[in-house]
């Protein structure tokens, strides 16, 4: 009888716990279901491409964003073969995002698309790649309700403790204008480090919707009507679908204050030279770089008869214009460069020794739009991208002349710039020379055996 209770007690005691251990289980996993519902509503509503529904705040009973916990996000990219469904395959972007950029800085979170424009653009549009951060949102909504074409835009925002606030400005700049929805692909960079400035100028026109694109820095103000004058230039045009480069010339005020308002400023080539004339207008960064635009040769611009295209014929290792592009087929921006100095330059020569030409527009140009230069932040990474720049040149000089020489191209019009340019390191023109006994190809023992018959 005893043994019988004792057997009844523990048959009602396992059933207890049993019964206790479904009920945990129960709640830990209803609790564990909100819980990552909360994490992927917040990240589907920070994340969501084109999503403009935004409080203005961040609830603090939800979990704030984290860079972390959507490292992989939900997104995808199809890869497939045109007209076969069946063979698509999915890639994690993030993963994919990771292998395009990886010589950057690591970890970093880009979200193509953030906001996506809601017009649609003709292919052979110019779109306007540039990038920005908060200090920039106002300048950046002149640049937009001025162009009113397609802009594709990198912002970076720091992974740290204040990031909320802005995504939440961000939030606040895309609703503040209709003209930003409407133009406006917004591509997003969220890590710890400064001024990855050619990644971010990657990341622009990796996302860039049409043919063309501009390499643009925010707070230049185009003047004149772009759109129209490349419309009606033939010639433009034709370069452009070659694949050569334009440039737009520009300027800066002497006195900064009349340079705040772009408003104020020339619309028409006519009325700059008056400005130049009375030392109210100059050739941007004469005063102190003569280099960085010396090479678009301004007293040709306007001497220019009939307003032709000309080209670029003092090309230097140090020139950095505004420059109109060939999506497919330019070189992409060397990401090694962090910091000011030297990246822009040492993307613009990577593009000119590849064989593209330079061309300067002849009406159009743009004036910079004065404001205070951060400079404590701008001096720590010249003296390192200097000599970056220095062996990078070195690095491009024979990784091209090795490429043209397989491609047989060292004697075409394309290895003309490579050649001008690298002909004045040291060793360069012997190296050349020593290419066929380094590598024989089919060309040079031909071409050997034709000079021995000789």
């Amino acid at each position: 009888m005893v043994a019988a209770n004792g057997g009844s007690m523990w048959a009602y005691l396992l059933r207890y716990v049993v019964l206790g251990f479904l009920a945990f289980s129960v709640m830990y996993s209803t609790v564990f279901f909100l819980s990552s519902e909360d994490l992927r509503k917040n990240a589907a509503g920070l994340i969501q491409r084109g999503s403009s529904s935004f409080s203005g705040g961040i609830d603090s009973q939800s979990p704030t964003f984290e860079v972390k916990s959507i490292h992989y996000s939900p997104q995808k990219m199809i890869i497939q073969k045109p007209l076969l469904d069946e063979n698509t395959h999915a890639v994690d972007e993030d993963f994919y995002l990771s292998k395009v950029f990886s010589t950057t800085m690591q970890p970093s979170k880009v979200i193509p698309y953030y906001f996506k424009a809601k017009g649609t653009f003709d292919k052979e549009a110019v779109t306007i790649t540039t990038l920005i951060t908060e200090n920039r949102f106002g300048v950046f909504k002149k640049l937009v309700r001025n162009y009113r074409g397609p802009i594709s835009v990198s912002l970076w925002i720091r992974d740290d403790e204040s990031k909320d606030q802005h995504f939440a400005a961000l939030h606040e700049l895309y609703e503040s204008d209709p003209l930003l929805q409407e133009y406006v692909d917004f591509h997003v960079v969220v890590d710890r480090f400064d001024f990855q400035l050619n990644m971010w100028r990657n990341v622009a026109r990796l996302f860039a919707r049409t043919d063309y694109f501009m390499l643009l820095d925010v707070d230049f103000h185009i003047c004149t009507d772009l759109k129209k004058h490349l419309a009606e230039n033939q010639e433009a045009m034709r370069l452009l679908r070659a694949g050569s480069a334009l440039i737009l010339p520009a300027f800066e005020y002497t006195h900064e204050e009349d340079g705040v308002d772009s408003a104020t400023f020339p619309k028409e080539k006519k009325n700059v030279e008056p400005l130049v004339n009375d030392k109210k207008l100059m050739a941007f960064h004469s005063a102190k770089f003569v280099p960085g635009h010396g090479a678009t040769n301004y007293t040709k611009w306007f001497s220019n008869e009939g307003d032709k295209i000309y080209q670029v014929t003092t090309f230097n290792y140090k020139y950095e214009p505004y420059v109109i592009l060939k999506k497919e087929g330019t070189p992409w921006c060397d990401e090694r460069f962090v910091g000011y100095g030297a990246n822009k330059a040492a993307c613009l020569y990577e593009i000119y020794i590849s064989g593209i030409d330079y061309y300067v527009l002849p009406k159009d140009f743009l004036i910079h739009q004065s404001h205070a230069y951060p400079e404590s932040k701008r001096s720590g990474g010249r003296k390192l991208n200097a000599e970056l720049y220095s062996a990078f040149r070195d690095e491009l000089c024979f990784r091209y002349a090795k490429a043209m020489y397989f491609a047989n191209e060292l004697g075409t019009p394309k290895a003309a710039n490579m050649r001008s340019q690298c002909s004045k390191l040291k060793g360069f023109s012997q190296t050349l020379d020593s290419f066929p006994s380094m590598w024989p190809t089919r060309e040079s023992s031909v071409a050997k055996r034709a000079s021995r018959r000789a």
